[in-house]
């Protein structure tokens, strides 16, 4: 691995020598008043500056005769004040500002870029405002180096991960998920390179932590890590990002402190099986903050709760997540926040070479402000036990990699769509009779008849059902119509489907309807909205998606929705810190 880091006597004041005054100037009484010994000699001053040898009262005549010749001084006006007083604090700001972003590039470390697979999946293609969906690996990781087996680090050399997250921001960066990977999962690690440059071979059915013990080093291999989870998910990862110990403890003091809740009491023989009896109590049963320690006892406790299994564990540090966001997030998204946090994360932080400086950093983090705290979703990959492991699940776990390679929420909205300017969502569809013949007129003068692509169409899934928003959307799309937006309608689910039409839309909703046999057409709102009702539901689970194959021979087929056991089970941001704490 490779780094910078900061000097160590940097941002240091300079030692003052006898006097008050920093070693190496000169004392005040040596320019008193800027001019030289024989400036002052030549105006009747003596070249020590008139401290010593002057008669009182000849003295205070001469000065006061020379005051009286002397060009009275301008006085400096208010607003003149005012902007120089600025201009100081901007330039004390600014400088401090760049010793701050000084200070967070020495303490990042980047590992060894070339370390990554030659054969990665690729990037995601940015939708139509240009904006495009971020995948981020965290790692936290038990290395006992950087003095983290003062904190509870791993006890043998190397350093292991037992938490692994990725974390899915949506095109429309409104929308996050973070998907847990349990440490004991079963899975193919790909080719990794070692410390003295030579590559492994493909290890099948391994432990999935193994992958970042890789070279058995103190700093760890995150670079085996993704090559792993791109093999795993068939997603490419952007950026990793390695907290160690240190790091996790100074990041949780930062924030003062994070709320997180316990099921029941734990004690020191729960930290700690091999003591050898129950010991004294370090947390109490319910709410109450953690920092420091604490908080890494918290994240890494696994016994006294549930099953003690890896699985609760995970699901304690989804919720101590979910708490350390609401926490940052209540107090601002904006530098002032940031920069305390990244300051003391970034001590222990290892990224990827494209995230490796202060700036790039911050920029993705402020990408973040935006994400409500009920759209920050966690869960764990779809999994079960396999003797002493874990085995995910096929195709549940296929179905979830799949709706974030499409950029598909976990109920099935399409946040790679642009903004809506729609009907409302939520409008209630009224009784209606079927569409006649279209009459109205039409944009294509040439044709007579309107340009797909020209007419934008919302889909809101109005069955409470999941997913069938994103297969309506693939149906729109596959027919040429371009999809603004995909999501759920408010309000009681509809019977029967409508297509929503606004001024001058009457054609074209006319056309889109045709997609959907049985629907309504009626006026209301803006533009052309499809409300999907429980006529669609009932059809075939693959008809959306043979209707769009057919409506456009080679469309993508919308990926199959994320199964219910997935979606039902996935934290919020925003939930009850005390709900969902634990398995078993």
């Amino acid at each position: 691995m490779s780094g910078h880091r900061g000097s160590p006597g940097a941002g240091k004041s300079p030692r003052r020598a006898a006097g008050g005054s920093p070693e190496g100037r000169i004392p005040d009484g040596d320019i008193p008043d800027g001019r030289t010994a024989e400036e002052r000699t030549a105006q009747g001053r003596p070249a020590d500056g008139g401290q010593a040898g002057r008669p009182d009262q000849a003295g205070r005549a001469g000065q006061a005769s020379r005051t009286s010749r002397a060009k009275p001084k301008a006085k400096r006006s208010t607003k003149e004040k005012v902007l120089w007083a600025t201009a100081g604090c901007t330039a004390l700001l600014v400088l401090g500002g760049c010793a701050v972003y000084y200070r967070l590039n020495s303490n990042l470390t980047t590992f060894d870029g070339d370390a990554l697979s030659k054969d990665r999946p690729a990037a995601a293609a940015p939708d139509a405002q240009g904006r495009s969906p971020v995948n981020v690996l965290l790692i936290g990781s038990d290395s006992r180096g950087n003095g983290n087996s003062d904190l509870g680090g791993g006890g043998d050399g190397g350093a292991r991960s037992d938490t692994a997250i990725l974390l899915h921001v949506y095109a429309d960066h409104k929308h996050a998920v973070g998907i847990s990977i349990p440490r004991d999962s079963l899975v193919t690690i790909p080719a990794c390179k070692l410390p003295n440059g030579k590559w492994t071979k493909e290890q099948t059915n391994v432990m999935f932590n193994s992958a970042f013990s890789v070279g058995d080093t103190d700093q760890g291999n995150p670079a085996c890590t993704q090559n792993a989870v791109e093999k795993l998910t068939n997603l490419r990862v952007d950026h990793t990002i390695v907290v160690d110990f240190n790091g996790f403890a100074s990041m949780t003091k930062a924030v003062g402190g994070v709320e997180v809740c316990l099921p029941n009491d734990i004690h020191e023989g729960d930290l700690n099986p091999n003591l050898g009896k129950k010991g004294k109590l370090v947390f109490p049963k319910g709410k109450q903050k953690v920092e420091g320690q604490s908080a890494l006892d918290f994240v890494r406790v696994r016994h006294g709760i549930g099953d003690g299994s890896d699985i609760g564990r995970t699901k304690r540090q989804q919720a101590f997540l979910s708490s350390l966001i609401k926490e940052v997030k209540s107090r601002g998204m904006d530098p002032t926040t940031l920069l305390p946090l990244a300051d003391a994360a970034t001590k222990s932080l290892t990224v990827d070479p494209d995230l490796g400086s202060a700036a790039k950093l911050l920029s993705f983090a402020m990408s973040l402000k935006d994400v409500n705290l009920h759209d920050v979703k966690f869960v764990t990959a779809p999994w079960r036990y396999e003797g002493p492991r874990v085995a995910l699940l096929h195709p549940d776990s296929d179905q979830l990699w799949a709706a974030l390679k499409a950029d598909r929420t976990l109920d099935g909205q399409d946040a790679s769509a642009t903004a809506a300017d729609s009907a409302a969502p939520g409008t209630p569809a009224a009784e209606a009779t079927p569409s006649p013949t279209a009459t109205t007129p039409v944009p294509d003068a040439k044709s007579g008849e309107a340009k797909p692509a020209d007419v934008k169409v919302a889909v809101l899934n109005g069955t409470g059902a999941t997913g069938l928003g994103g297969k309506a959307a693939e149906a729109v799309k596959g027919a040429g119509y371009t999809v603004t937006s995909v999501g759920n309608a408010t309000g009681k689910p509809r019977a029967t489907t409508v297509v929503e039409y606004g001024a001058g839309e009457r054609a074209a909703a006319d056309a889109v309807a045709k997609l959907f046999p049985g629907a309504t057409v009626q006026a209301g709102g803006k533009g052309v909205s499809v409300v999907l009702g429980h006529d669609f539901a009932a059809a075939n689970p693959a008809g959306a998606a043979d209707l769009a194959a057919s409506a456009s021979p080679g469309a993508p087929a919308a990926p199959a929705p994320v199964p219910s056991s997935v979606a039902n089970a996935a934290r919020s941001a925003d939930d009850d810190p005390c709900a969902n704490v634990s398995y078993g």
